[in-house]
């Protein structure tokens, strides 16, 4: 019966937000993306890194079964995002050349794997660190102008829906580190979400000062419940490292302290918190409910441990990877980023409605 119900709240919500998007007419003209590997499209194929995901079996389920450097098996939640506001159903990576300022005018990611708010954390694997991500933007709306000309490229800035999709990485690439970081010597926990919750702050107004108005803050899922942590959790092997999971919770709830800040703060802006935290935990715990058969390891592999370089041509996959939450040790499966974009899409109309 319990699973009865859930689907059903499951069938109207997504009935409730069809509703409202096709009666809505919220403007939304492009979705712009900064992230790390929740949302990287590809940029990290264009970067001298081993934080890549552009090889088989990664993209065995994309248009084409083509892997494009996204670390999952399909597409990501911002594909998916874009796709509900009638926009095309594929963002493209800002370094990948096949792509012209003509597609990036409808959706652009400047995201790269493996990075964080922290520099730091990029750093680790060479990779895109968010300051540079920014400095792409304004790369980004110099081209956009020269396209659309001042008056439109301004509305498009302006009406785009901005995500922002990272800091699971600040941790365990950085702060819980196997080989001990000099964050964890120089912050106790709380001190260090603290300082990355300043750098999230700083970089909204960053884009806020260059015309965004529609933002979207993504927190970060319970990371201690990922397969890779599962299966290191040395107290208990196989469970959930709740030790991690309420250092999720803590970076979660400051965020969305600093969203409701920066609302107060910010003249004409819309900023919205997608806490998805509760709706992650809920799927774990009960697959079934959302029409998973595995929570506990993904599909590529022993499902443990392999992600990027280990998830490669020579790695077994499951047969059917939309009954898996997660694809490697540590990206969910396109079918799990759907859920997470219907959640997204549904917080971001009732905000900008």
């Amino acid at each position: 019966m319990q699973q009865q119900n859930r689907q059903c709240i499951l069938l109207l919500n997504l009935l409730l937000l069809l509703h409202q998007f096709f009666q809505t007419k919220a403007h939304v003209p492009a979705i712009i993306v900064f992230g790390d590997s929740s949302v990287d499209a590809g940029n990290n194929n264009y970067i001298h890194t081993i934080a890549k995901s552009n090889f088989e079996p990664y993209g065995r389920d994309f248009y084409g079964g083509q892997p494009t450097g996204r670390f999952c098996n399909g597409r990501l939640a911002t594909d998916f995002i874009s796709e509900a506001f009638k926009l095309p159903p594929v963002i493209p990576a800002f370094l990948d050349d096949q792509y012209t300022i003509e597609h990036f005018s409808l959706g652009v990611c400047f995201a790269s794997a493996a990075t964080g708010f922290d520099n730091a954390t990029a750093n680790i694997l060479s990779v895109i660190p968010l300051s540079q991500q920014l400095e792409y933007y304004k790369q980004y709306q110099e081209m956009l102008r020269s396209f659309q000309g001042e008056a439109k490229a301004s509305e498009t800035i302006r009406e785009a829906l901005y995500v922002i999709s990272l800091g699971t990485n600040d941790f365990i690439e950085n702060y819980y580190a196997v080989i001990r970081s000099s964050r964890s010597k120089q912050f106790t926990t709380d001190e260090y979400v603290d300082f990355i919750v300043g750098i999230a702050d700083n970089f909204v107004r960053d884009i806020y000062r260059l015309g965004a108005r529609k933002i979207e803050v993504a927190g970060i899922s319970p990371f201690g419940c990922l397969p890779q942590e599962r299966v290191t959790n040395q107290d208990n092997v196989g469970e959930c490292k709740e030790d991690y999971n309420i250092v999720a919770q803590n970076f979660n709830l400051k965020l969305s302290i600093m969203v409701d800040k920066l609302n107060k703060e910010l003249f004409g802006v819309k900023v919205v918190f997608a806490g998805l935290y509760d709706l992650f935990l809920d799927v774990v715990r009960n697959p079934k409910a959302y029409g998973f058969e595995n929570s506990l390891m993904g599909c590529c592999g022993t499902g443990l441990f392999e992600e990027g370089i280990l998830c490669n041509h020579k790695t077994l996959t499951c047969p059917d990877a939309s009954k898996y939450v997660f694809w490697d040790a540590v990206h969910p499966t396109e079918r799990m980023y759907q859920i997470i974009a219907d959640y997204t899409v549904r917080t971001a109309l009732s905000v900008f409605l």
